[in-house]
């Protein structure tokens, strides 16, 4: 069921967003192929967007260079359209270790990941929005350009059904076995369905809360409903339904019938080469694997890696593009890159590092030359997608500005802030002048960053602040992504005061209690010194009415010198914009939310109703203090009791412990620090 975007929100446009609003709408309206927002920090551009999407009434693709940005957009635009199908498409992996190979070494290392089975619903979920819905924006990462099924393939396996229709019951089991599916009469989730006479329940891959109870009069399908999967009660009745693939990668047996051979002859091609060139290790190696791979297709539709396959799965030729999300798009999608300075750079890096490795494998016989095909996207590929592009960003990068057929300036806040005065101090004694720094802002109740140049550095004076009793926390790359997104939520709350980083307190990150950023070593040329770098770091103290940067260096360097030219112009025409329209400064006001609980908060659409109420009698709980060991432990008592009465058909049993164990993750996440972070991440 589609309907119109409408958005949610209590402000108006303000400060330059009126103008920049109206030159981004009438430029889609010119056919303009790339246009930029240059918006500086806390402009509001996540805002702007959504009134373009609004005003145009397309569907729209929000890129963004991380996962932690991507669920901090995908929480924006939740509340902006409550009413639409806002949607999430990240990678689903919590770890993950490609297959790969050292010759030098001569280590192979078989691909080994942990898949989220959360993210890879959201990520289903998204493909149906897509496919049934114009209202539908998908919030995504650099995953958008990784090869996805066929969509023809896709469309053609789903199963449909109508109220009164005319079908058998064993023709409906065996659709949903070639959807993937697989029966289960006892333990009921997500993937798996079960049959009780002429009643078959299914638990739809894509969704989160609610599963699917198809009732036959004989080979008449007599009614369909919707169902808690958990208690089996009734939630609506349904006219008619759809049933998607519980994967991406769900092929007709016809197709994987006809792959079969032209594997078999690629194979044969192969091994003639190899034994030519007498590596008849390889030889052995690829046959043995490949007719493994080939035996497992045969017999049960899939094998692990049957993406490397996946040029045939989906009749492409030799070097032609894989399918990806953008096939799923309508032609007429909006395609939003946000942070485009570091997201299209990275769009062209997936490609070449993806193809280094698998060449080896293929050199050294362990994948057919077809697995090349199985990749991202090539940045020219990307490029020719057909989407009209809005890329945003505060330091535009070169691409942006070459291919741009507009660029629409944003330099005004709609709190009337300006940009943060700055300031330039010796590298000398940087840390005992930053202690102090520190101190004076943590007794007005305002926070800080501090960027450093490595890990180490950010977790030695971490430690050292801690010491000198400073609330402190650090964060970089080797913290897991809910974790990250966690810790910020809590220095936004004030369970610390500083945070300590590298390059991940630059793009995107909307932290209003910010008043000071200071930069250690800013005179150290390189990545994280650039003019670009330097911008974006200081923008994070932009939302405060008392924002400050502070430059530690004994030199200013080239990067620095543009850096500061930049935001004092900046700054003076945000100043007079100010006395003009007489507004006066106030620091940006932002509701504390939980962007990572990306379940029903919200009515989302016309397959998704509203969060229910907790149920009353459902015990308290308190995890404060509890180790990882203890809370673990407790977890799984509570779900080994809460399956146990549910197949015991005490569903309100179940259905109080289910509650429970809802509330203890909430509490882990939102309650104290108490709860150690050894603790959280198993949650």
């Amino acid at each position: 069921m589609s309907r119109p975007f409408a958005l949610a929100s209590d402000f108006q446009p303000a400060g330059d967003q009126p103008q920049a609003i109206a030159a981004l709408i009438q430029g889609c309206h010119d056919g303009l192929q790339s246009q930029v927002l240059l918006g500086v920090t806390g402009s509001g551009k996540t805002f702007t967007v959504a009134q373009v999407i609004n005003t145009l009434q397309r569907p729209a693709l929000i890129m963004a260079p991380n996962k932690t940005l991507a669920a901090q957009l995908y929480g924006e635009f939740r509340e902006l359209f409550p009413r639409n199908a806002v949607e999430y498409f990240v990678s689903y992996y919590d770890y993950y270790q490609p297959e790969a190979y050292v010759p030098a070494t001569d280590t192979y290392i078989e691909k080994d990941s942990s898949i989220n089975a959360h993210i890879e619903q959201m990520r289903l979920s998204a493909i149906k929005g897509l496919l049934e819905r114009r209202d539908a924006v998908v919030v995504a990462t650099v995953s958008a350009i990784y090869g996805l099924g066929d969509p023809e393939s896709y469309l053609s396996m789903m199963l449909h059904l109508s109220r009164g229709e005319q079908i058998e019951r064993t023709e409906i089991t065996r659709r949903l076995t070639d959807l993937q599916y697989t029966r289960n009469d006892y333990e009921f989730k997500r993937g798996v369905y079960r049959v009780r006479g002429d009643v078959i329940d299914v638990y739809p891959a894509d969704e989160e809360k609610e599963a699917l109870r198809i009732c036959l009069f004989d080979s008449e399908v007599e009614s369909l409903s919707r169902i808690d999967p958990l208690s089996g009660a009734l939630l609506r009745e349904l006219p008619r339904t759809t049933i998607y693939p519980k994967t991406h990668y769900a092929t007709p047996r016809s197709t994987l019938e006809g792959m079969i051979g032209q594997v078999r002859e690629e194979l044969a091609e192969r091994l003639l080469e190899l034994r030519q060139h007498s590596k008849l290790v390889e030889a052995q190696r690829l046959e043995q694997r490949t007719c493994f791979d080939l035996e497992m297709i045969q017999e049960l539709g899939y094998c692990s890696g049957i993406e490397n396959y996946s040029r045939y799965l989906s009749g492409r030729a030799a070097g032609e593009p894989p399918p990806t999300l953008f096939d799923y798009l309508p032609e007429d999608a909006l395609l939003v890159i946000d942070e485009s300075h570091v997201a299209v750079p990275q769009l062209g890096a997936m490609y070449r590092g993806d193809r280094s490795r698998k060449e080896k494998l293929v050199e050294y016989g362990f994948r057919l030359p077809s697995a090349l095909d199985n990749r991202p996207l090539r940045f020219d590929e990307w490029e020719r997608c057909g989407l009209q592009r809005i890329l945003l960003s505060a330091t535009p990068g070169r691409y942006e500005r070459e291919h741009a057929d507009q660029v629409v300036e944003q330099l005004v806040r709609p709190t009337g802030i300006v940009d943060p005065q700055i300031q330039l101090r010796t590298a000398h004694d940087q840390v005992d002048d930053l202690l102090s720094e520190l101190r004076a802002r943590a007794a007005l109740g305002e926070r800080a960053l501090v960027t450093t140049l490595t890990k180490r550095m950010a977790e030695d004076l971490s430690e050292y602040l801690a010491e000198q009793g400073v609330q402190v926390r650090y964060l970089h790359s080797d913290i897991d992504t809910v974790e990250r997104v966690e810790i910020l939520r809590e220095l936004r709350r004030g369970v610390f005061d500083v945070l300590v980083g590298i390059n991940l307190l630059r793009e995107g990150l909307d932290l209003p209690e910010v008043s000071l950023v200071a930069i250690l070593d800013a005179d150290r040329e390189g990545y994280l010194r650039s003019e670009s770098a330097l911008v974006q770091t200081m923008g994070r103290a932009a939302r405060h009415l008392n924002g400050t940067a502070i430059l530690y260096a004994d030199k200013t360097t080239d990067s620095m010198r543009r850096a500061i030219d930049e935001t004092e112009r900046r700054r003076a025409y945000q100043e007079a914009f100010n006395s003009k329209h007489g507004i006066r400064p106030v620091s940006a006001q932002r509701k504390i939310s939980d962007v990572m609980e990306l379940g029903d908060d919200y009515q989302r659409s016309g397959r998704r109703g509203t969060a229910k109420a907790k149920r009353p009698g459902t015990p308290s709980v308190d995890v404060s203090g509890m180790s990882a060991k203890a809370l673990g432990g407790a977890l799984k008592q509570l779900e080994e009791a809460m399956y146990r009465h549910a197949e015991n058909m005490e569903y309100e049993e179940a259905a109080q412990l289910r509650d429970q164990l809802t509330a203890m993750r909430e509490a882990a996440f939102q309650g104290s620090s108490a709860v150690g972070n050894d603790a959280r991440k198993i949650l």
